[in-house]
């Protein structure tokens, strides 16, 4: 047997994203799939129906639950980017993850992780002062929580510096660029839907710790969860197929709190 660079692995989907009764996925048959899903807070995406919706399918299928703050821009999908200063955007953070966790205290279950969306996950990957104000929001908050950044991030720097547990993730379903981040949202290869390329990207992630890039060349990436875009339209395919082919390189699938190895957090 081949001996894989990863043996086990998270697999986590943003979540809790429909608005109204705009749908955007089944969540109910994409979380059979998962093992970890991040909840919109309702300043990017979600209201407060639709929220405790995902949280309620989370806990029936046990998938563990991760907050996805971000931006206050609904019209954007918090994909643009905004200028806030430092303690704004810790009260953004801090407003979000108490705006879950009121649900997650309703139906007795824990939040694991913090995971920021969009264009804020972004902008905190490169910038300093937004990994820093991101990390220290989430330590004043909880710092048993597990934040999910990209491996050599500023973000991930931040959250490891204020001794908080880092979840690297990587993406299997978008473009990444030559310096190793991702390809603009937009731009050609930047998002990727077929099912064959993906597990390709899945199997050189366990196997080489490596990505390849739209350049053809290949990046460093370490990973302990894998992205799949809860609002593609082939998420749910895109996810059953990653599982099987995980399955088949004997890479168990566990939550990123068992990845990362058990630790005791505060009740919800």
């Amino acid at each position: 047997m081949v001996s894989r660079l990863v043996r086990k692995i998270d697999l986590n989907t943003d979540a809790g994203e429909s608005f109204g009764r705009w749908r955007i996925v089944d969540e109910r048959e994409l979380f059979r799939y998962v093992t970890s899903a991040n909840i919109a807070c309702g300043f990017h995406a979600g209201d407060p129906l639709n929220i405790w919706r995902s949280v309620r399918i989370a806990k029936s299928l046990g998938v563990a639950v991760g907050a996805h703050p971000g931006f206050p821009d609904l019209i954007g999908f918090g994909r643009r980017e905004m200028s806030v200063d430092f303690d704004e955007l810790k009260s953004y953070v801090i407003y979000q993850l108490g705006a879950l966790e009121a649900f997650l205290r309703v139906e007795g279950f824990r939040l694991q992780h913090v995971k920021a969306h969009g264009a804020l996950y972004n902008m905190a990957w490169v910038r300093e002062d937004y990994a820093r104000s991101v990390a220290e929001a989430i330590a004043s908050y909880d710092g048993n929580l597990i934040i999910v950044a990209p491996y050599g991030s500023q973000a991930a720097r931040a959250a490891e510096e204020l001794g908080l547990r880092v979840a690297y993730e990587a993406f299997i379903d978008r473009g990444y660029a030559s310096d190793g981040r991702l390809v603009p949202r937009g731009l050609p290869e930047a998002v990727i839907s077929d099912v064959s390329k993906v597990v390709e990207r899945v199997v050189s992630i366990v196997d080489k710790g490596v990505i390849q890039t739209v350049d053809g060349r290949f990046v460093e990436v370490r990973a302990h969860t894998l992205c799949i875009h809860g609002d593609s339209p082939h998420a749910v395919e895109l996810a059953k197929a990653v599982v099987r082919s995980l399955k088949e390189v004997g890479v168990e699938i566990k939550s990123m709190a068992e990845v990362l190895g058990h630790h005791e957090g505060r009740e919800a």
